[in-house]
C-alpha cells in the first residue's frame, strides 16, 4: 500500500509562502499608488482654481510681472468693486437665481413623471413615445427655427424663454425612468391593491424613491441654468431687467478687454482711469468673473454630494 504524507515539501512550502507574501505586498503597492495618483489628480485639478482666486485677490498690475501662486502678493479687492460697479449686477443676480429655481423643480417634477408613465409596461404607447424623445437627442431644429419658435410662443423678451423650453430633458427621462425601473414592482402592486391611483403612487411612493437620482439631475439642471447666457443674448437682450448674471458678467469681461476705454472699470475701482488701467486688468477681471459666477454652485454641491455616486451609478446604465 502506498503512503502519501501530507506534510508539503520544502519546495510547495516555499512557494505558499511566496504566495502569502505576494498577498500581502500587492494591497499595499495597489493602496500606495492609488493614494499617490489622487493626490496628484486633485493637486491638478484645484490648483488652477485656487490661483483664480488668487489672481482675483490681486493688484492686476502685479499679476502681469508672475510668479503668482498660491498667496496674493499685493492683495486689493478692487477687482470686484470693479465687478460689482454696475447696479444693472444685482437684478441680474436675482433673475439668474429665479431662473435656476423654477427650471430645477420644473424639470424634477414634469420630467419624472414623464418617466414613471414611460416606465409603466401596461402604457401601450411607451416605446414610440420613448423613441420621439430619444430621436430630439441626436437631431434639433438648429438657431433660427428654434428663435421663430419661441417668437410665435410670445416668448421673446420673457422670463419664461428661460423655463419653458428647459421643462422637459430627455437624456434626464432616460436616467430617471431607469433608477424607477429598478424599484419594485410589488411596491406600485400593493399601492394598487390598496386603491391608490397612478397620481398617488408617483407622489407618494415613486417621486420619495427616486432622491438619488433626483439630487444628481438638479445639480445638472442647476449647473446649466446658472451657467447660461446665450439664451439671454438671443431672446432678451432689449430688456435690460431680464438679463442673466451670466451675461453681464460676460459684457463686462468683454468691456475689460479694454481698460483704458472703459469708464465703468474705473469707476469700480474708485480711481482714475488710467490708474485703473494699472490696477485692474482684463486677467484680474477675468479671474474675478469666474470666482463670481462659481461661488453658488460650489455652495449647493456638498449638499448633494452623497447623491451624487449613486445617480451617476444609475445614469451609466440605459435601457
Amino acid at each position: 500500500m502506498a503512503n502519501y504524507s501530507t506534510t508539503p515539501g520544502p519546495a510547495t512550502a516555499a512557494a505558499v509562502n511566496k504566495r502569502i507574501r505576494r498577498g500581502r505586498i500587492e494591497p499595499i503597492i495597489f493602496h500606495t499608488l492609488n493614494t499617490i495618483f489622487m493626490i496628484i489628480l486633485v493637486i491638478v485639478t484645484l490648483y488652477p482654481f485656487l490661483n483664480t482666486i488668487v489672481v482675483s485677490f490681486n493688484a492686476g498690475s502685479d499679476t502681469i510681472r508672475g510668479g503668482l501662486y498660491l498667496w496674493p502678493r499685493e492683495f486689493t479687492l478692487q477687482n470686484y468693486k470693479a465687478v460689482f460697479v454696475s447696479g444693472t449686477i444685482y437684478n441680474a443676480f436675482v433673475i439668474s437665481v429665479a431662473r435656476t429655481v423654477l427650471s430645477t423643480l420644473l424639470n424634477l417634477f414634469l420630467t419624472t413623471m414623464l418617466a414613471y408613465t414611460l416606465s409603466r409596461r401596461e402604457y401601450v404607447f411607451r416605446k414610440p413615445i420613448t423613441f420621439i424623445f430619444i430621436l430630439t437627442m441626436y437631431f434639433n431644429a438648429g438657431l433660427i427655427p428654434g428663435y421663430f419658435l419661441m417668437k410665435d410662443l410670445h416668448l421673446i423678451n420673457t422670463f419664461w424663454v428661460y423655463v419653458i423650453p428647459s421643462m422637459i430633458s430627455a437624456f434626464n427621462m432616460i436616467v430617471i425612468r431607469t433608477y424607477i425601473g429598478s424599484i419594485s414592482e410589488s411596491l406600485v402592486e400593493s399601492a394598487r391593491i390598496d386603491g391608490a391611483g397612478d397620481f398617488k403612487i408617483f407622489w407618494q411612493i415613486i417621486f420619495p424613491l427616486c432622491k438619488p437620482v433626483l439630487a444628481t439631475i438638479a445639480l445638472f439642471v442647476a449647473v446649466g441654468a446658472w451657467n447660461s447666457w446665450f439664451d439671454a443674448f438671443i431672446y432678451t437682450s432689449s430688456r435690460q431687467e431680464l438679463s442673466t448674471l451670466q451675461y453681464e458678467l460676460m459684457k463686462l469681461l468683454s468691456s475689460s478687454m479694454n481698460a483704458n476705454n472703459n469708464p465703468s472699470v474705473a469707476a469700480g475701482a474708485g480711481m482714475t482711469q488710467g490708474a485703473a488701467a494699472q490696477m485692474v486688468t482684463p486677467l484680474s477681471i477675468r479671474a474675478s468673473v469666474t470666482v463670481v459666477a462659481s461661488v453658488p454652485i460650489l455652495l449647493v454641491y456638498p449638499f448633494m454630494q452623497k447623491y451624487f455616486v449613486v445617480g451617476l451609478n444609475v445614469g451609466s446604465v440605459k435601457e
